[in-house]
């Protein structure tokens, strides 16, 4: 059966638009305690102590090495380079 053209059952026929109030100011934009300089420091020594270690979690690193030698390590070529394909494509999605 086809459907006719024009207004159905149910259809809102009241499409009148209703004046909005223009919206209230917002306060000026306050320091919080986050902002002090005692903070700002933490943060940037916490920062520069971590950009100094390697983001390499190296005994998981010598576990994987140590069972590739031993040949207990799966290795699916497919799957290290579907894994790969997915790295590239997050990292640049427009390329």
């Amino acid at each position: 059966m086809v459907e006719s053209i024009g207004t159905k059952a149910g259809a809102v026929g009241d499409r009148r638009t209703v004046p909005v109030e223009p919206a209230a100011r917002v306060a000026s934009v306050r320091p919080v305690a986050s902002d002090s300089p005692a903070v700002q420091s933490a943060a940037a020594a916490m920062a520069s102590d971590q950009a100094a270690q390697p983001p390499v979690d190296s005994e998981r690193v010598a576990r994987i090495r140590k069972a590739i030698q031993e040949k207990r390590f799966p290795l699916y070529p497919a799957e290290i380079a579907d894994r790969l394909l997915a790295y590239k494509l997050e990292w640049k999605p427009n390329q």
